[in-house]
Order: C-alpha cells, then structure tokens, then sequence
C-alpha cells in the first residue's frame, strides 16, 4: 500500500517525487529528450481533436493537459500519432487574446503515455483567471481558461463548484457538461464513472452515430480503455466544461470494472488477470485527464486521494474509495446489515487514507469541511417496513469505517462537514445522522448527491426507487430522477446546492434548470430547503 499524501500538493513535493518521470510527463523544466524534434511536416490533421483541460488549482500552479490524437478512433489506440516523441509547446496569459503570455514551456508528448501531456505550470498568482493553448507545429489547439485557488489562508468570500458523475456515452448526449461550461464556476468536482467499461453498440445506443464494431466489445486492454476515452472525449459538450474550468477528478468503479474491489473484480472468475486489467485502466484513467506527476500510475497502483484548499473557507478531501477496500459484504447488492457490513476490521477507505483523512481534520481551521466521495454516506434502507435492507457497495456495507470517519470529524471540532457523492443517478439531500433509527439522534453531516449526465437516458421527475428513497429514509429530503449535475455556492454563513435538471438528453441541446435548492447553515448540520428554515 503506497504512503498517503501530506497535507496538501507543494512545489517541493512535486518537484522530489517526480524527476525519474519528467521526461515522460513532459514537464517544461526538462530539455526535450533525444528524438523529440520538431515536426517538420505536420501531422495529417488537427491533433487537439480532444481538446484542452487544466485541473487541480494550488494558489501558484495549475495542471494543464491535452492529448495528441489526429484520428482519435485509430484501431490500435494510438490517437493516430506516430511512434516518436513529439514537443508540444504551451502558454499561458492572463488575457484570451495572449497579449499578455506569464508563462511559457515545452512538453515532450511520448507513445508510452499516448501522446498525452501534463505540464505543471508553477509561479502563478492566487485566486486569478488564466488562458492556457498548446501548439504542435503549425497546430494550434483551442483556448482554455483556469483559475488558480486562494492563497493559503487568505480570507474567501465566495466559491462556486459544480459536481458531476456517471456519464454513460450510448445512453444519452452530455448536455449537462455543456451547461457546466456556462456556468461561473471555482472547479469542477467530477465524483465517479467518467467513462464506463461497457461496449458500445454500433449505432452509438441513444446517440444514432455508428462507432466501430471494434468497440463493441467490453473493455480489458490497454488499447481498448484507450478508444473508451477517445471516444468520450471528443464530445463537444466535455471538451466544452474541461476548457471553462479546471476540475478535479476521481474514480469510481466504471471506469475499470462494476463493482471492483481492491484486487477482487465483479466476476470472481476474472481474477486472475485483474490487476493487469487495473493497470491498463489506471494508465487510461492518467492519460486523459488533468492530473499531477503525483498520480503518475505504477502498475495497478495510483495515488489519487489529496486535498485542495481554498483559503480561510474550504478544504476540499478527494477520496479514493476503490482502491484499497475489503470485498463487498453478503456478496454484495442489497442486503440486511451483518457481522460483515459491521465488522470494524473491514475499511472501505483504506487504513492509510483514513488517517491521512483525520490527520487533515486535526490541522485544518477553514469553514468547512468538503468530502468528494464516489458513493452514498448517508444510510439509503430501501425497505419502508420495519426491516432494513442497504446496499451493500457505499458507505452502508462499511458502517464502522463510517462511524471512524464521522465520530473522527466530531471529535475534532468539525461542524460543517459536507459530504458531495455521485453513484445514484439521481438527486438526493440529505442529512448524515449519528442514529437511523432514533429521530432524535444528532445530524453529524449533509450530504448532496449528483444525478448523472447521461446514465439512465432522460429519467423523469420521480422513479419508483425515488420515492421509496423518500418514503423509507426521513432523514432523505429530497429526491429527483432527471440527469444533470449540482452546483454549490458556498460562503461562511451558507452553504448553497442548485439541483440542476435536463428534462431530455436523447438529443442534444436540452435547457437546464434548477429543480430545487437545498442549504446548510454555518454550525448547524443537515440540509434544509432554501427558504424554509431560519437562516441565521
């Protein structure tokens, strides 16, 4: 098991942890190796067809990306680049135009990453706008914008995020990322399930564009999580909500297997090759997002649990939930909790994360206290008699890594702790409670879960499993089945959460809207519906 973190990502981190990778990464302070030379010719067509993106903001550096890909659907997985190193020369200028360019380098994009780049641009001012573009010969791709965090400890008014997950290609049109791109946001928090390991059919399932037949198989191989990503991101609506904001980015269980388990995959009889499945995945996973030198993959190893700060307001904890948990208990899916689910040796987390996890809830003094969490927290019984009977893959097959973290924040003086959960494909508010069974017993934390983009196609108002969500757990205030994504304007006095809605995503250009806005209130734990409760 690989040693957590500290506190948060820093220059001298990154710059001790990543020298035997430089040349891989590309990053600028490298010299281009041997072999990566100019291109002389060009490519045979745009290679940025899978645009730009920038993630992880620190108050002096952000992580830029792209991927070079002329044909992003070649066979092999290849993008369509030859087999050679290429330089991949970027800026960045605090004006659209790059009349004003702050910095400038050179990445070296190799065939062992896919052509994919990750320059890690340090000396920026905090709490800035910044317009970031990459060039390949005569190549320009398009212009993203980015925004650096606060500085350490300065006074913050205002942040505006939005959280996104499970966004299923063939099963609906990503609209939502569309509407995302629209918004004035901080960062994006993208929760889970980026892609999905299914095949896709050969008319494209909702969407009515034939794809090749060679991705219609599940997906195991390197080359095959290769085209997956290809794929998704040349969606217009992706590239659009990557180029408007900087994210932060987890996984969840899709995008290497349903319902993966450490080393245990959903099909027992897959283990034998799980972990080099992993490794392709993670190397996949690496290779097309904005992620540091610090989550380069080893193996079927990767470290993606860190936390982002936002000066005086908010910590935010993205969790790795996948990776280091014991098998699911009963077998997993739905069942009563048992000496398995209650079992305080079993962690869902991981013992390292854990710590690492509480250790930040020791130190921090900001506001508030941010969970960027893969699956639901909050106990969802789905029988409304007198029985209780959860899902056995959250938080709920976890009870007592649960209550370590719950009682670890109480006990800590954390009061505001917001937990931002994906999974469900649907909406949910909620209050996290210290008893499920007592009315009376404390809310310890709330919790705000994001619908999908697209998994599950248009969705409705209500589903049949909605309302029993409702019906069969009080301490759920709300519930919605449309797709879309949440967007939170968090201050020192409140926390905000616009439910946002698609009332279609079978074709392209839905409206969005808020469906209903949920608060929290500084010190005082649990949702309440905006409007409702005094708000002091």
């Amino acid at each position: 098991m690989k040693s957590p973190l500290g506190r948060t990502l820093s220059r001298r981190g990154f710059l001790g942890g990543a020298g035997a990778a430089a040349v891989l990464l590309g990053t600028s302070a490298i010299p281009d190796p041997a072999g990566a030379t100019p291109l002389q010719r060009g490519l045979p067509d745009n290679p940025f067809k899978l645009g730009v993106a920038s993630g992880d903001p620190l108050p002096d550096s952000v992580v830029l990306w792209t991927r070079l890909a002329p044909d992003p659907l070649a066979a092999d997985g290849s993008g369509g680049m030859p087999r050679r190193r290429v330089p991949v020369h970027w800026q960045v200028a605090e004006d659209e135009g790059f009349r004003r360019i702050v910095k400038r380098g050179t990445a070296v994009a190799t065939p062992e990453l896919n052509h994919s780049v990750h320059p890690e641009v340090w000396g920026l001012r905090p709490g800035r706008h910044y317009f970031y573009r990459f060039k390949v010969g005569t190549d320009i791709s398009p212009v993203g914008r980015t925004k650096t965090a606060p500085a350490h400890g300065a006074h913050v008014s205002s942040v505006s995020l939005a959280v996104a997950s499970c966004a299923l290609w063939q099963q609906g049109f990503y609209t939502a990322y569309q509407r995302m791109a629209e918004d004035d946001l901080d960062l994006v928090l993208h929760v889970g399930d980026y892609i999905y390991e299914n095949g896709v059919p050969a008319n494209g399932g909702t969407r009515q564009t034939t794809v090749p037949d060679y991705l219609s198989p599940e997906t195991v191989t390197l080359e095959r999580y290769r085209l997956q990503y290809s794929l998704y991101k040349s969606d217009a609506d992706l590239m659009a909500a990557h180029a408007a904001h900087p994210w932060a980015v987890t996984l969840d269980d899709h995008e290497v297997d349903n319902d993966w388990a450490d080393d245990i995959p959903q099909n027992p009889a897959d283990i034998p090759g799980f972990m080099d499945r992993r490794a392709a995945a993670f190397q996949a996973y690496y290779e097309n997002l904005p992620l540091r030198a610090s989550a380069l993959p080893n193996g079927p190893d990767m470290q993606l649990y860190r936390r982002l700060v936002y000066g005086d307001l908010l910590d935010i904890n993205v969790l790795d939930t996948r990776q280091y948990r014991d098998d699911q208990a009963a077998g997993g899916g739905l069942a009563a909790p048992n000496p398995d689910s209650l079992d305080p040796n079993r962690t869902m987390m991981g013992w390292e994360q854990e710590r690492w996890l509480l250790d930040n809830f020791e130190r921090s003094s900001v506001r508030w206290q941010v969970l960027a969490n893969q699956a639901p927290m909050a106990e969802t019984d789905m029988d409304d008699t007198a029985a209780v009977s959860v899902f056995m893959d959250p938080w709920d097959g976890y009870d007592a890594n649960r209550r370590r973290v719950l009682d670890g924040a109480r006990n800590r003086g954390v009061d505001n702790l917001v937990v931002l959960t994906g999974d469900r494909h649907r909406h949910h508010a909620g209050d996290i409670k210290a008893d499920y069974r007592d009315p009376a017993a404390p809310v310890l934390a709330s919790e705000f879960v994001c619908t999908s983009i697209s998994a599950e196609g248009n969705g409705s108002d209500m589903d049949s499993y909605s309302q029993l969500s409702v019906r069969a757990n009080p301490h759920i205030k709300f519930a919605n089945y449309r797709r879309g994504y949440l967007r939170c304007t968090v201050t020192e006095d409140l926390w905000s959460t616009d439910f946002r809605v698609l009332p279609y995503v079978d074709r392209p250009g839905a409206p969005a809207s808020t469906r209903a806005t949920y608060v929290v209130e500084n010190g005082r734990p649990g949702v309440q519906l905006a409007g409702e409760g005094p708000i002091v």
